[in-house]
Order: C-alpha cells, then sequence, then structure tokens
C-alpha cells in the first residue's frame, strides 16, 4: 500500500469528518484500508500516521456512561417515530460521528433488555412520555444481533462499478446480472462489472461513490476513472 495513498486517505475523510481525524478502526471500515497495510511498514503507530498528514493525534475517547447512551437512543426514537433497530442504530452513526457505535449498545443484552432499560430511563425523568408511548410495544426476547448478522441480513441491494469502452458506471441494483444485461442492449460496446458492493442502503453509497468521485463526471453517472480511483472501489466489499 502506497504511503502516499495513505496520507491522502487521511486527509480527505478528515475533512468529510468536520477537519478531525478518524480513528484507526473506523479509517478501516471508511477507505478499507486496513492496519496491516501501514503498521511496520510506514509507521509504528496510527499516531505517527496522523502526525504525518498534519494532524494532531487523536484523543482516547473514554467509555460511554449509560446514561448518556440512553439519552443518545432516545434523541434517535424521537427523530425516526420509534424504537430503533440495529441497522438504524449503524446508519445514525454514519451520517452523524458523535453517535455512539452500534455495538456500544450491545452491553446491555437482549433488545427488550435494551427497551425496559430505555422505559426505565423514561419513566423516572420528566419530559419523557412521548418516548414511553413510542416503545412500549418494542419489547422482544430476541438479541441484539451482532455486526456480521445484520450485514448478511441487511443485503438488499448492490452498488456497481460497470466498464464499458472508457467510461465507468456507478449505480445500485438489485440485480447485478439483469442490470449489465439491459444496459448491454442500450449500449454501443459491450458493458462488463468491474465490482461490486454489497449494501443495505443503495443509495446513500451510489452518493457516496458520485460526490467522492464528482470532478471525474462525465454524463449522468458515467465517469472517467484512473487506477487509484478503481482500486478505492474495489478495495470495498460491504458499505
Amino acid at each position: 500500500m502506497d504511503r502516499e495513498h495513505i496520507l491522502d486517505e487521511i486527509k480527505r475523510t478528515a475533512k468529510a469528518n468536520g477537519g478531525q481525524p478518524l480513528g484507526r478502526d473506523r479509517f478501516h471500515e471508511e477507505t478499507g484500508i486496513r492496519e496491516g497495510d501501514w503498521y511496520g511498514k510506514h509507521w509504528a503507530r496510527w499516531n505517527d500516521a496522523l502526525r504525518e498528514a498534519g494532524f494532531l493525534p487523536n484523543r482516547l475517547q473514554g467509555a460511554y456512561d449509560e446514561d448518556r447512551l440512553i439519552e443518545s437512543l432516545i434523541g434517535l426514537v424521537r427523530e425516526i417515530g420509534r424504537f430503533s433497530v440495529h441497522g438504524e442504530l449503524r446508519l445514525k452513526r454514519r451520517s452523524d460521528p458523535a453517535f455512539p457505535s452500534h455495538n456500544t449498545f450491545s452491553r446491555f443484552g437482549s433488545k427488550s433488555q435494551l427497551v425496559s432499560k430505555l422505559l426505565g430511563y423514561c419513566r423516572s425523568h420528566a419530559g419523557f412520555d412521548d418516548v414511553v408511548s413510542l416503545c412500549s410495544n418494542a419489547h422482544s426476547p430476541e438479541q441484539l444481533a451482532p455486526p456480521e448478522a445484520i450485514e448478511d441480513a441487511a443485503q438488499i441491494g448492490s452498488v456497481y462499478l460497470l466498464k464499458s469502452g472508457r467510461y465507468y458506471k456507478i449505480g445500485k441494483t438489485n440485480a447485478i446480472g439483469r442490470r449489465e444485461r439491459e444496459l448491454s442492449i442500450q449500449l454501443p460496446e459491450k458493458a462488463r462489472t468491474v465490482h461490486v458492493i454489497k449494501t443495505d442502503d443503495p443509495g446513500g453509497i451510489e452518493t457516496y461513490w458520485h460526490n467522492r468521485f464528482a470532478a471525474k463526471r462525465k454524463h449522468g453517472e458515467w465517469f472517467e476513472l484512473g487506477a487509484s480511483d478503481l482500486k478505492a472501489f474495489q478495495r470495498r466489499k460491504f458499505m
């Protein structure tokens, strides 16, 4: 993995995060760049990479206390109008880096236990009658699923990279093979699928890549991409 590419990705993701560089794990999630791509090759510590990219090292974030977690969950319940499921926690974190990671809520155990904790908090504090009403029917014996299980269950679509001639199309679909055949009929040159990213948010992930390659857009969903662009897209298998 090229040192300059990693530094460029640190700067790009920090800019998208309001000027704050990402932690090591979230950087991997966002870019596909693994610890093994830089550790012991370019830097001995993640903070060394951040310094070279021009940022102050990240301070360790303390563990969330239970009240803060519950209050974050209350805000999300009010935002979406119901008790949030695991996938909604993930989507909220993706759109708001200040929101706790979905994994953090697993400390409460099952979904039913989390609902009970939230209702207990709301009933012992004033001003949360609306939240009690929204969550009173949300009890369920099922466990909060691990991320891997949620990804398997939530893969309802794909974002694909298709090549025809010198240009690449970035689009979304629920049926890759069918979409490739449809486009092949319409295009003067044969189209082939270069890479597919599985996702539970096809529209959002398609928009992410459209925005990332906006400077290379030629027409509609068609882009003129270089080798580094292809590598960036192909590193991602799930978003």
